[in-house]
């Protein structure tokens, strides 16, 4: 049992919180920093392998390099014995599978703000070359705040570390891994396109394209099936993010979107307005391409590895037919009739085809022979109707084939067919495209958006960066765009120039720091907050009520200048009536005894008439506040007997003498 385990003398395992394919996530505290922290640990069965073990150190290491809100930040890497483990953020909060769930299915606008902050993820991973390969609601935090968390990197990898083909196991989770995964071919960044895409599908329609019971079979879906358009599940989903989903999941990576933050500027493209028009340049659009020859050698290798899902197939067909065998025999068809009658059709159609081109060829060489050679004139730049006079003149007719937006002035020819200086026959008719003027698109929202991803979602609209100035805004965050010209939703060509104002942030406002000294705490507050100044307040005791509620410190001088807002510490004090002291043991004390005892609590002695000897017998109270007078009654001393006075010898007359005379004894 690992609860109450602690690694490396620091992380504590407090409970199990997850657990998944390859490893067991506990939550934990983290004794230096008292904090709660996530270990995830390697299940037993993984650490005999190596290279996994490996894999699992110095990949979880690279993802802690990574620095992205979605992303959940990577503490430390360790081992114990035979335990391994990796601790990461603790989220408080449910996986986005649990909210699915709940939900049953996302309003389509919160599925624009999870998809973007989830491709905002990957964009992060990809740029630092970690590809995800197991994207998927279960490895999808939401915290209470509604911020998602991209965890679970264990099966990441590098574009150029060994692909699963290599390693021999397919990693991932059958209903969200890609077409190339589930072949087990090379991978890269399109592979966690294709899963968000998968994700993206299951949040607007509460339920996965792909199901089946088994993994294998699911797997094979992927590669083969088509699915059901998210729309026609919701209806009231936008056409646009329809059409980005379908576009996520394409069988063929080279027709998804090419990086992470391509997608994520539809999102938010989609998010500003739900009606935007995707146009997926990626796509492959018939352009040709120099290619190798098909070796046939490799052609009936990859036949033969594809023998054995063709004969399972065959067989799940026969099963069926054998299982409805009498319902087909009562429609008169059969397995084998029915390639009997493919075959007698395209034999059919061969034969019509053949006619058909004989009859197009005998009649083009009739026309040979009656019409003449021309060349076509130089026709590009005129107007429909200079160009008209220009063929008829030679003999050739012209047909308007359509408009096509371009640079050149709208109503000019701007293509042909044939084109100018190839030959025609008199008679023949010229295809002409006429330009329709320059493209327009509508001019996207970029009020409150970072400044880079308004330049990416303006390259998106195939429109140009213009002047950027700034300004001061107390709305608009620092580096984010306050106003643009033109406004958002006017039409403008291709090309056209978007001017930005950016935010640089509240204007700074200094501010004299007024002075609160002594003042009551109340007063000290407001005249504070009135001067846009925040407050910080503590308190400290005092036996002294005439200090009560009065500020003794403030931590920026009066009269400095600081920016408005900015955070001033005070202190006051708080009033507490002190405790009574317990003079009660004065008693039964000599006064000198006692007045040495009252001067170290604190408290003076009224001892009246009483001698330092006498012993104090009681005191007019037992307990006293800090400084206050006791009046004690004393017993007195017995006093020693006095010894009587010896009686005076009586003077005796002393004669006078006169002078000269010596006195008379």
């Amino acid at each position: 049992m690992m609860i109450g385990t602690i690694l490396g003398d620091r992380y504590e395992l407090l409970e199990k919180i997850g657990e998944g394919g390859m490893a067991i996530v506990y939550k934990a505290r983290c004794h230096k920093l008292n904090r709660f922290d996530a270990v995830k640990i390697l299940k037993k069965e993984f650490v005999s392998d190596s290279d996994l073990v490996d894999k699992f150190k110095k990949e979880a290491t690279a993802i802690a390099n990574l620095s992205d809100n979605n992303i959940v930040n990577i503490f430390d890497v360790g081992s114990q014995g035979d335990i391994n483990y990796i601790v990461m953020e603790y989220v408080k909060g449910k996986t986005l599978k649990e909210v699915i769930k709940e939900d049953g299915r996302l309003p389509y606008d919160k599925v624009l703000d999870y998809g973007i902050q989830i491709s905002k993820a990957l964009d992060c991973a990809h740029r630092n070359n970690i590809i995800h390969r197991d994207i998927k609601p279960q490895n999808i935090l939401v915290t209470e705040e509604g911020v998602l968390k991209v965890t679970d990197f264990g099966i990441a990898k590098s574009p150029d570390s060994a692909t699963i083909t290599n390693s021999k196991k397919i990693l991932g989770s059958a209903h969200y891994f890609s077409p190339e995964q589930a072949k087990g071919a090379y991978i890269d960044a399109r592979t966690d396109i294709y899963s968000l895409g998968i994700v993206l599908y299951e949040m607007v329609t509460g339920r996965v394209p792909f199901d089946a019971e088994s993994p294998v079979s699911v797997a094979l879906k992927h590669i083969q099936e088509a699915p059901i358009p998210p729309k026609q599940i919701v209806q009231n989903i936008p056409e646009s993010l329809n059409k980005l989903i379908l576009n996520a999941i394409e069988k063929e990576p080279a027709k998804r979107y090419k990086t992470a933050k391509d997608m994520m500027n539809d999102l938010i493209k989609i998010q500003k307005n739900p009606d935007s028009q995707m146009q997926y340049a990626n796509i492959d659009n018939g352009f040709t391409r120099i290619m190798d020859p098909v070796n046939q050698a490799l052609l009936q290798e990859e036949l033969e590895k594809d023998k054995t899902i063709i004969e399972d197939n065959d067989e799940d067909e026969e099963e069926e037919e054998y299982k409805d065998e009498d319902h087909k025999k009562k429609a008169g068809i059969t397995k084998k009739s029915k390639k009997i009658i493919i075959i007698s059709l395209m034999a059919v159609l061969a034969i019509s085809l053949g006619l058909l081109s004989a009859y197009l060829i005998d009649r083009s060489s009739l026309t040979t022979k009656k019409n003449k050679e021309v060349t076509v004139p130089q026709i590009l730049n005129l107007t429909k109707e200079e160009a008209k006079k220009v063929l008829e003149s030679n003999k050739l007719k012209m047909e308007v084939a359509g408009t096509e937006k371009s640079d050149k002035e709208e109503g000019t020819i701007i293509d042909s067919n044939p084109k100018e200086g190839e030959t025609a026959k008199e008679g023949d008719v010229v295809k002409v495209i006429i330009s329709g003027g320059k493209s327009s698109v509508n001019v996207p929202d970029l009020k409150d958006i970072d400044i880079k991803s308004a330049k990416d979602m303006i390259e998106s609209y195939e429109l140009e960066v213009g002047s950027i100035d700034s300004d001061f805004s107390d709305t608009v965050s620092k580096d984010n765009v306050i106003k643009q010209d033109p406004a958002p939703d006017k039409q403008v060509e291709k090309g056209t120039k978007i001017n930005l104002v950016v935010s640089k942030g509240p204007k700074v406002v200094l501010i004299g720091v007024p002075n609160v000294m002594s003042a009551n705490i109340n007063d000290a507050e407001n005249a504070l907050k009135s001067s846009k100044l925040a407050v910080n307040k503590s308190t400290e005791e005092t036996t002294d009520k005439g200090k009560d509620q009065k500020v003794f410190y403030q931590s920026i001088e009066a009269g400095t200048k600081v920016e408005a807002g900015s955070t001033i510490n005070i202190k006051y004090y708080v009033y507490k009536e002190p405790e009574k002291l317990n003079v009660g043991e004065l008693v039964g004390k000599t006064i000198s005894e006692a007045q040495g005892r009252a001067n170290s609590l604190g408290v003076k002695l009224n001892i009246g008439g009483f001698a330092a000897e006498d012993k104090i017998t009681a005191l007019d109270v037992t307990s006293v506040l800090p400084g206050g007078t006791v009046t004690v009654t004393a017993a007195e001393k017995p006093k020693k007997p006095e010894k009587p006075e010896k009686p005076e010898k009586p003077v005796e007359p002393v004669e006078p003498v006169e002078p000269g005379e010596k006195p008379k004894p």
